[in-house]
């Protein structure tokens, strides 16, 4: 069993440098190889493929150095849920875990373990060119469905052996893609044949999109059409969806605070040089993509993978492909990973405030929450055969940054409320780090709403789907 602290709680087992490990794991997964295709599309421009990218730091940055002072009032497990239902209630903190549950956590681990699949199949092309196992109409089962299933249930597997176990592969696999991304970086500026820094940065602040679509739906290359003005604001709130939804899960660490030594200090430590250093990679890796590819090779590389094409020009087609169809490999296995350890502390939490089915309340042998670890990865399983995870996580990045407004927001409203709580940590530069991520995330969300409504309803439907279940939750306890 468990050796016990002092207080009665599992004894902690994660190191700074653990939780930093899982912060760059958990964010690392397979957007930064694929989604600058997009941002490219809608603005044309190397400046503004570059803007994009600052904008997405300064904003998760910010966050990371708020959420850092709520870290260190509330360091239980349970992170960012237990930060909701303290500030805002049970009813607000329950909306954010039926929505994590649903589809932000679980749809995040279908949908990453997909690419691990999709990549694989560059390394094994049998698995792109077999018959699908099961089709009916336009919906079919895979076989890189169901190489993802198995990695997710690996990896559950693997984290019910007990803490050590998922940090061990976690801090792995993170070392290893943090590594293989430096030399990328390395090499791209030094191997590279043609140069296209000054094509690509030579319209300046002139923005472009090209985001023309055949009658299927499909995206088709055509001319550039020049932007000006709202159009351009607009292309830039489109653009960050894909950069926005690279740049989150840093908040699971938070998941896992009970297990974390010194959390007061070390999961805000954790947060903030866990985000800065992949924003860093992430601007250097954009770096490299408008160093060796054209506009149109970054915005119409085939199925989006910017990465692979930009691989080709450095090592050659035959080895480029490999490199980074194993760095992608590597790189989707510990997030998804890092997602599935940190998730289900949340669900055992819930569990314990009679918001989750109980028997995801209690530990295994090994001091981790088994069944609340099965059921995330069963439902995660679930949807990567529904077919939906990708458009799931389009929906959804607009509620994901809803969640991480209502908690900075927490920050300044505690401030208020009650200024005589104990605060380890204040936040850095307050009240400019909560100001910053609240401005740009709350025009971000705007102009969603305004020009990508696809992006916003439906993700704010699955989470208001558990209203009623909130109460029938409350009503079953008030029977009882």
């Amino acid at each position: 069993m468990e050796k016990l602290q002092e207080d009665g709680t599992a004894k902690r087992k994660l190191g700074l440098f653990d939780a930093a490990m899982l912060v760059m794991g958990s964010m690392i997964g397979s957007g930064i190889f694929i989604v600058s295709a997009d941002i490219m599309r809608n603005l044309g421009s190397g400046y503004w493929l570059i803007v994009v990218w600052v904008i997405t730091a300064l904003m998760t940055i910010a966050a990371a150095i708020s959420y850092g002072e709520l870290s260190a009032m509330f360091p239980k497990a349970g992170g960012q849920y237990t930060y909701i239902k303290e500030i805002f209630g049970k009813m607000m903190g329950f909306l954010y875990g039926w929505g994590l549950f649903t589809v932000i956590q679980t749809g995040t681990i279908a949908a990453v373990a997909v690419a691990f699949g999709k990549f694989t199949a560059y390394l094994i092309p049998a698995l792109n060119d077999a018959p699908p196992i099961f089709q009916s109409g336009g919906y079919k089962i895979t076989w890189i469905q169901i190489l993802a299933i198995l990695v997710i249930l690996l990896l559950t597997y693997i984290n019910t052996k007990g803490v050590k176990s998922g940090k061990f592969l976690q801090n792995i696999f993170t070392g290893s893609k943090i590594v293989a991304l430096i030399g990328l970086i390395v090499l791209g500026f030094f191997l590279v044949k043609s140069n296209f820094w000054t094509e690509n940065m030579g319209f300046g602040w002139d923005a472009f999109n090209n985001l023309k679509t055949d009658l299927n739906g499909n995206l088709v290359k055509s001319s550039w059409q020049p932007i000006s003005g709202m159009a351009i604001v607009g292309g830039i709130a489109a653009a960050m969806v894909g950069s926005v939804f690279s740049s989150i899960a840093w908040e699971n660490v938070t998941f896992v605070s009970g297990e974390i030594e010194n959390p007061k200090k070390n999961v805000v430590r954790s947060m903030v040089l866990g985000t800065s250093a992949v924003m860093i990679l992430y601007l250097l890796v954009n770096f490299i993509y408008l160093n060796t590819l054209n506009r149109d090779s970054i915005a119409f590389a085939l199925n989006d993978r910017v990465a692979v094409v930009a691989s080709e020009q450095i090592f050659g087609s035959g080895i480029g492909t490999i490199v980074m169809a194993i760095l992608v490999m590597v790189s989707t296995f510990g997030c998804v990973n890092g997602i599935i350890l940190a998730g289900s502390r949340v669900f055992q939490t819930m569990a314990k405030d009679g918001m989750f089915f109980k028997a995801a309340i209690e530990n295994n042998k090994n001091g981790v929450p088994e069944k609340s670890l099965w059921m995330q990865g069963i439902w995660a399983s679930v949807l990567c055969l529904s077919g939906q995870y990708g458009n799931l996580l389009d929906m959804i990045s607009f509620v994901i940054v809803l969640f991480y407004m209502i908690t900075v927001f927490g920050v300044i409203y505690l401030r208020f409320k009650k200024p005589e709580l104990d605060r380890p940590y204040k936040a850095w530069l307050y009240p400019i780090t909560p100001i910053i991520y609240l401005l740009i995330g709350a025009a971000f969300c705007v102009l969603l709403l305004v020009y990508k409504q696809q992006y916003t309803w439906p993700g704010l439907l699955i989470v208001l789907l558990g209203v009623p279940v909130y109460f029938l939750i409350n009503k079953k306890k008030i029977g009882h």
